[in-house]
C-alpha cells in the first residue's frame, strides 16, 4: 500500500518498496492497489488478502457474516455463530466450511483447559497413589488446592452444558459427568470438613474421612482429553469440502482489449474473458470462444482420459487444463457453477446421516434422573428407618450410589471398542473415519461401485499392439513413443511408458507438431510419421481398410485404437485401456458371496461399461450418469429401505460417498473423495471391503458386551450402594464411598480389556 508518492509498504512482510515498479509487482484488492518486495508476497497476499489487511481477526474463528453453525446430532439447532447444543451440548459447526476458516475457538478452548488441569493433576494422582490408607488433614487439603481449579474452572463448561440440558428438561452425558464429578468433590469436602459426621469403620488409620478430590478431577481430565479428540475427528469431516473448494483456482487471467489482469476467482462476473493457460485449472464454467486444448474432467466423469476442447465446447470450473492455451467466456459464477453445486450436496448428504451418539444420549436421558431417583431415596429410607449414626448412614448411602453410578464405563462402552476398532482396521490398510461407518458397514446389503479407479486401475495402459506387414511390434513401438514423448497427452504417455517397460529405445524427432484431439507427426530419420486416431489417418489419405475388423474388435473390447503410419503406410495400431484391477474379481465374488449385490455407476460410456460388467459379473450397470444422478440412484435404494455402501475414487463420486449410508473411497483417488468418505482403503483393494465388514461385525458384538458389563454393573452394583442386602446380611454388606470407587473402576478396566480383545482376532 502506498504511503507517499515514493515508497510503499510490502502488506505481507511490511518492507519498504519503490512503486510503481517493485521487484514482486502489484496486485489490485477492493479498489486499492498494494506493491511487494518479492513474488512470494504477492502470492502469500493472493490467496488470503484479509490475512495481512486484517491480522487481528485470524487470532480467533470470528463467526462469518450471514454463516450458520448448528448441531451434528440437532440440526433444528441452528446460530450464528459457535456455541453449544442446549439439548446434547456439543459444540456446533460451521454448516458450509471455509479455506479461510481459522483455528477452532472451542478447540482451543479445550486444549488450553486439558494441559493446565494436566499440570495440576499430575502432582494430585502422585499423591493420592502415595497416601493410601495413611490420608491425613494436611494431605486432603493440599489435594482440595489442587482438585479446585481442574473441577470448576477445567470443567466450568461440562457444568455449564449440564445446567443447560436440565433448564431444556434434556438430560444428556454432560449430565452424568456434572454430577460425578460435583458429588465426588463436594462429598470430599463434607469428609474434609466434618469427619465426625462419618461412622469410626470408613475412616482411614488418622481418623480422616475418604476423600474422592482425585477421582472428580481425574474424571474431569478424561472428558476434556474425550472432548479434544472429538472436535479433532468432527474437525475433518468438513476437510471433504475444503477438499472440493481447493479445485477453485485463487486466481484468473482477464481479458480486456488485448491486456491481460490477474484478478481474484471472486472477481470474475458473467461474460468476462478469461484466459486458461496450461497446467492451470478452469477458473468457472464457460464456453471457449478461442484456442484448443485437452481437458481432464475426472470432475464431472471420473474418467482417466483427457476430452479435447475446441471453440464453442463448454469448460467446468476446477477442471485441469493439460495442454494448450484457450480464451472462454464466463457464463456462471459463485453459487451457480458445477463444483459449487457438488460442493452443497456433498454438505446436505453429510448431515443427513444419523449419529451413533444418540444411543449413548437417550440411555443417559433415563439413566441420569434415575440414578438421581434412587440415590434421594435411598438417602431418605435411611434417614428415617435405618440404624444410628442414621444421618451418616443416609450421606454414605447415597454418596455411594451416585460415585458408583459414574458414567466412565457407560461412556466408555462404545468409544472404546471403535477406538480399538480402528486401530485394528488402520493396521490392514483400512482408514475408517467415523464410528458410524464402522457400525453400518457390516449391516449393509449393497454395494454401488464406481468403474474407472476402483474397478479399474485408473491409469491408461497400452494392451494390444498389432503390427502392419512387414514391421514388428517393437518398430511400431518404437515409432510411436518417439513422437508421443513429445506429447501431453494422457494416451502418449501410455504409450511412452509400454515402450520402456520393453526396453525399446527412442529416437531422435524433427519438425515435431501436435493436432489436438487428432494426433501427431513428425519425421525420423527424414521419414514423415503419425500417430492419431482414425480420422487423423483418412485426412492425411492412409489406407486402414485392413485394419477395420481389429478396430471394430478394439471398441468392443473397451479400448481407444491408436495408429502409427510411415510414409503415407500405415505401420500398426495399439489398443489403450483402462485394465481392470487384478483384486476386482476375488472381491467382488466374496462380497457377493456375503450377499451383497453390485451396483455398478459410472460416467462412461454404456458400451466401456457394459464390457467391464460382462467381464466381472455384474448385472446391474447405471452407465453415462453425472454425479447427481450417481447420488440419487444410492437415494432411490435407502428409499427402498437398502443400506448402501458406495466404492469409489473421483471428485464426481464424492456426493454418492457423502450421501451413502457408508462411502469407501479408494486410496489412490482424490483428497475430495477420500476426505467425502468416512472410510478409505489406503491399498486400493476392493478385497478390504470384505475385511472391513468382518471387523465391523466383531466391533458391534464387542460393544454389545461392553454395554452389558456398563449396565449389568450397575444393575448389581446401585441395589448394594444403597443397601439393598442390609435386611439379609446386616452392616457387613454395606458398600463404602471408597468400594464404590473401586467398584466403580472395575466396571471401567472390565470395558477396556474387553475392548482390547478386539486387537487379537483373526480378520
Amino acid at each position: 500500500m502506498v504511503n507517499s508518492q515514493e515508497t510503499a509498504l510490502d502488506p505481507v512482510c511490511g518492507m519498504t518498496v519503490h512503486p510503481p515498479n517493485p521487484r514482486g509487482g502489484s496486485f489490485s484488492y477492493r479498489e486499492q492497489t498494494y506493491f511487494f518486495c518479492n513474488s512470494k508476497c504477492r502470492e502469500k497476499f493472493i490467496l488470503d488478502p484479509g490475512k495481512f489487511l486484517n491480522p487481528n481477526t485470524q487470532e480467533e474463528e470470528p463467526p462469518i457474516p450471514g454463516a450458520m453453525y448448528s448441531c451434528p446430532m440437532h440440526p433444528e439447532v441452528r446460530n450464528t455463530g459457535p456455541g453449544s447444543c442446549p439439548f446434547c451440548g456439543m459444540a456446533l459447526d460451521p454448516e458450509m466450511p471455509s479455506l479461510q476458516t481459522g483455528p477452532d475457538p472451542e478447540f482451543k478452548d479445550m486444549s488450553r483447559r486439558f494441559w493446565m488441569s494436566l499440570l495440576l493433576g499430575v502432582p494430585l494422582l502422585v499423591l493420592s497413589m502415595s497416601r493410601m490408607k495413611s490420608l491425613n488433614k494436611e494431605d486432603a487439603f493440599i489435594e482440595l488446592i489442587l482438585a479446585t481449579p481442574i473441577v470448576f474452572w477445567g470443567g466450568k463448561p461440562f457444568f455449564i452444558r449440564a445446567w443447560e440440558s436440565l433448564k431444556n428438561k434434556s438430560p444428556n452425558m454432560f449430565t452424568l459427568i456434572a454430577m460425578g464429578t460435583g458429588i465426588a468433590y463436594f462429598s470430599s469436602v463434607i469428609s474434609l470438613f466434618f469427619p465426625q459426621w462419618f461412622p469410626a469403620t470408613f475412616k482411614t488409620q488418622n481418623g480422616q474421612a475418604p476423600v474422592y478430590f482425585e477421582s472428580a478431577a481425574m474424571i474431569t481430565l478424561l472428558v476434556l482429553l474425550g472432548q479434544m479428540l472429538e472436535m479433532k475427528a468432527r474437525r475433518k469431516a468438513s476437510q471433504a469440502i475444503e477438499a472440493l473448494l481447493s479445485l477453485s483456482p485463487p486466481k484468473a487471467h482477464r481479458m480486456i482489449q488485448d491486456q491481460e489482469e490477474e484478478i481474484s476467482i471472486e472477481e470474475i462476473r458473467i461474460g468476462d474473458v478469461l484466459r486458461v493457460k496450461p497446467g492451470e485449472r478452469v477458473p468457472t464454467d464457460g464456453k471457449i470462444i478461442s484456442g484448443r486444448s485437452a481437458v481432464d474432467e475426472s470432475l464431472l466423469t471420473g474418467e482417466s482420459f483427457s476430452v479435447e476442447k475446441k471453440a464453442g465446447d463448454s469448460v467446468i470450473g476446477g477442471t485441469l487444463n493439460a495442454s494448450g492455451s484457450f480464451l472462454m467466456k464466463a457464463e456462471k459464477v459463485g453459487a451457480e457453477t458445477f463444483l459449487s453445486q457438488i460442493i452443497s450436496l456433498v454438505v446436505q448428504a453429510q448431515k443427513s446421516r444419523a449419529k451413533i451418539q444418540r444411543v449413548a444420549d437417550l440411555a443417559a436421558a433415563y439413566f441420569a434422573p434415575a440414578v438421581v431417583l434412587i440415590a434421594a431415596l435411598s438417602g431418605l429410607l435411611w434417614f428415617f428407618f435405618g440404624p444410628q449414626p442414621r444421618l451418616s448412614h443416609a450421606l454414605i448411602s447415597s454418596i455411594s450410589v451416585l460415585i458408583i453410578a459414574c458414567p466412565c464405563a457407560l461412556g466408555l462402552a462404545t468409544p472404546m471398542s471403535i477406538m480399538v476398532g480402528m486401530g485394528r482396521a488402520a493396521e490392514m490398510g483400512i482408514l475408517i473415519k467415523s464410528a458410524e461407518a464402522l457400525e453400518i458397514l457390516g449391516k449393509a446389503d449393497v454395494l454401488c461401485v464406481d468403474k474407472t479407479g476402483t474397478l479399474t486401475e485408473g491409469k491408461p495402459r497400452v494392451t494390444t499392439i498389432i503390427a502392419a506387414p512387414g514391421y514388428d511390434e517393437s518398430r511400431a513401438l518404437s515409432l510411436a513413443a518417439s513422437l508421443e514423448k513429445l506429447s501431453e497427452h494422457p494416451l502418449a504417455l501410455a504409450v511412452v511408458k509400454s515402450a520402456e517397460e520393453r526396453g525399446i529405445s527412442l529416437q531422435a524427432v524433427e519438425g515435431f507438431e501436435s493436432f489436438p484431439g487428432e494426433g501427431v507427426q513428425g519425421k525420423i530419420s527424414g521419414q514423415e510419421i503419425l500417430i492419431g486416431n482414425e480420422s487423423f489417418m483418412e485426412k492425411h489419405n492412409v489406407n486402414l481398410s485392413s485394419f477395420k475388423e481389429k478396430t471394430q474388435t478394439m471398441r468392443e473390447n473397451a479400448q481407444s485404437a491408436v495408429f502409427v503410419a510411415e510414409k503415407g503406410r500405415v505401420a500398426g495400431m495399439m489398443g489403450i485401456s483402462d485394465p481392470v484391477r487384478p483384486s476386482t474379481p476375488e472381491a467382488l465374488k466374496a462380497l457377493a458371496q456375503e450377499g451383497l449385490e453390485i451396483v455398478m455407476l459410472t460416467g462412461d460410456d454404456p458400451t466401456t461399461a457394459k464390457h467391464v460388467a460382462q467381464k466381472l459379473g455384474i448385472k446391474n450397470v447405471k452407465a453415462g450418469i453425472l454425479p447427481h444422478q450417481k447420488l440419487e440412484v444410492i437415494r432411490d435404494l435407502q428409499k427402498e429401505g437398502r443400506r448402501v455402501l458406495m466404492a469409489g475414487d473421483g471428485v464426481n463420486d464424492a456426493p454418492a460417498l457423502a450421501q451413502a449410508d457408508v462411502g469407501l473411497a479408494m486410496g489412490n483417488g482424490t483428497e475430495a473423495a477420500i476426505q467425502s468418505a468416512p472410510i478409505a482403503l489406503i491399498h486400493g483393494d476392493l478385497r478390504d471391503i470384505a475385511r472391513a465388514r468382518k471387523l465391523s461385525q466383531l466391533t458391534l458384538k464387542n460393544i454389545r458386551q461392553n454395554l452389558f458389563w456398563a449396565f449389568g454393573y450397575n444393575a448389581l452394583a446401585i441395589p448394594m450402594a444403597a443397601g439393598a442386602l442390609y435386611p439379609l446380611f446386616g452392616a457387613s454388606s454395606l458398600l463404602s464411598p471408597v468400594m464404590a470407587g473401586v467398584l466403580m473402576s472395575f466396571s471401567s478396566v472390565s470395558v477396556v480389556l474387553n475392548s482390547l480383545r478386539l486387537r487379537k482376532v483373526e480378520i
